[in-house]
Parts: structure tokens; sequence; C-alpha cells
């Protein structure tokens, strides 16, 4: 299954996959074969960043 394009539905379902299925935004890039900047660079587009501690986009 591939990630959606838009930006608020990307946000929605990697914060649901990594709240559901990973333990980190590495594993889940490396298992959906998502470029990891370019997630980072679309969501920080929206204003959204990575939290590590609380393990989701913010």
């Amino acid at each position: 299954m591939k990630l959606p394009k838009d930006p608020i539905l990307l946000l929605s379902a990697v914060n649901t996959k990594l709240r559901d299925y990973y333990s980190s935004l590495d594993e889940l890039c490396e298992d959906m074969q998502e470029d990891k900047e370019e997630l980072i660079r679309i969501l920080k587009g929206i204003n959204y960043e990575y939290d590590e501690a609380r393990h989701q986009f913010i």
C-alpha cells in the first residue's frame, strides 16, 4: 500500500501507522520504501515536524 500524496491525508496515514505498526519513522520508511527526507519535507510544508519523543508528527 502506498501512502497518500495529499499532505493532510499523508499526515493522518503516517501518524496512524506510527501509532499502530511501527516503532520508528525509519522503520516505517524502510518497510514502505518511502524516502524519509521527502516525508519530512512534505509534512513540514504544512507545519508538522516529527517529534521522536512523542513518536508522531505534531
